[in-house]
């Protein structure tokens, strides 16, 4: 009796006969803690946004070359931007010269044909300014008829160094010509300054321009030997 009654026990405890009832709750209670931590710690809204994935294996070399590229092509780029026009432009350049040859002077520019505002003022400028002159108006004629508006034409101012061919040059006053005076209070050829005996005169200026023959009357100061020399020409009226 007592030796079946020991076996029975043996099959209802286990072996041994010394199981407890609360071992297997305790090692379930663990493996449930260890699944709510992989848990949370997999949830991707739990994760923070710099946080970067762990790689269990390498990256592949074409995926790796990719993301060079791709570095490269940043730092290029923040390179250029916080460059100035110019020094991007000669960067351009010697880029281009380093990968397709030449030399830097292939890349200067002309300036045989360039012309400043002046040389347009000179090709443009009338020295009256008419109706049918301001027809078909281009940037050089706005920017020589300007100028012309800017002129006083009171008085002349003459050039007579080439007097004895017959050959007289007259211009408008500049304002720093009336500011001083010159062509009205002193003689008016701009090589003179004489301020006595100043006679003023009105001149048939016959000259050439564009092509065309023109004439016009014109007022000019003189002194009495500057006036000998205009005077043969028979080209002036005496005002005074």
């Amino acid at each position: 009796m007592d030796n079946n009654r020991s076996l029975n026990l043996v099959k209802v405890h286990g072996v041994g006969g010394y199981d407890s009832d609360f071992s297997d709750d305790e090692i379930q209670e663990e493996t449930s803690d260890q699944k709510k931590k992989r848990i949370r710690k997999d949830d991707p809204l739990l994760q923070k946004t710099f946080q970067k994935g762990k790689h269990v294996k390498l990256v592949h070399k074409h995926l790796a070359a990719q993301e060079w590229d791709r570095e490269e092509a940043r730092n290029r780029r923040h390179h250029l931007i916080s460059m100035n026009a110019y020094d991007r432009h000669k960067k351009f350049v010697s880029d281009y010269i380093l990968f397709y040859g030449g030399k830097e002077e292939d890349f200067k520019r002309s300036t045989e044909k360039d012309k400043t505002d002046v040389d347009v003022i000179k090709e443009n400028h009338r020295f009256l300014w008419r109706e049918e002159d301001e027809d078909d108006m281009t940037w050089e004629k706005n920017l020589a008829k300007k100028y012309y508006d800017k002129l006083f034409k009171e008085y002349c101012i003459a050039d007579l160094s080439r007097y004895k061919e017959n050959k007289f040059g007259f211009r408008w006053q500049v304002e720093k010509e009336v500011v001083s005076g010159k062509g009205q209070f002193f003689c008016g050829n701009k090589n003179c300054d004489t301020k006595d005996g100043l006679k003023s005169w009105e001149v048939n200026f016959g000259y050439v321009e564009q092509g065309e023959k023109r004439n016009a009357l014109v007022k000019l100061r003189k002194s009495g030997f500057q006036s000998r020399r205009i005077g043969p020409a028979g080209l002036y009226y005496c005002l005074v």
